[in-house]
């Protein structure tokens, strides 16, 4: 014999303005933050669209909340953590909604040398660490890991004549 429960769901936790505002201050002084995953979390807070407004412009003029200086040090993590190219990094800014002018400004930040540098390892170490024999198969499983990487393909092109030869 079956019993079937009623799904009882429970109330949903509602917030005040400044209780949001608080959490939101705490959320975005932990790490930076882009506009678009604030508006996500006021929404999954149940906030009404006024109320976002309102939280979204104090965490702006407090300077919790800051576009321009979230690009620079999102474009400057992915690069040291992850070894993205510029082209994978402006990608991503966009899809989070970001200017292209502080995606632009981001990517500017970036020193060519240390960007050369974390190139030119990557490719050396994802090179030494494809066991294929053939080399035209080497060298096309290099070229689209780096590619898919967001490098720019002129030194994708270059670097791999360097190494597979």
């Amino acid at each position: 014999m079956f019993v079937i429960f009623e799904h009882m769901q429970q109330p949903k936790k509602t917030f005040t303005v400044q209780e949001a505002t608080k959490k939101l201050e705490y959320y975005c002084a932990y790490q930076e933050r882009c506009h678009q995953e604030v508006k996500q979390k006021l929404k999954g807070m149940h906030m009404i669209p006024e109320a976002i407004d309102v939280i979204i412009v104090h965490l702006i003029e407090h300077n919790f909340l800051n576009e321009e200086r979230f690009a620079k040090t999102y474009a400057h993590g992915k690069l040291k953590i992850k070894k993205w190219g510029r082209r994978k990094i402006a990608q991503e800014l966009q899809k989070k909604d970001v200017s292209k002018f502080n995606i632009n400004k981001a990517l500017t930040e970036i020193e060519e040398i240390d960007y050369i540098e974390t190139f030119n390892a990557l490719a050396e170490k994802k090179a030494n660490s494809i066991t294929e024999s053939n080399k035209l198969k080497k060298r096309k499983k290099l070229i689209n890991y780096l590619l898919y990487r967001g490098w720019e393909s002129h030194l994708v092109y270059e670097k791999v004549n360097d190494i597979v030869s």
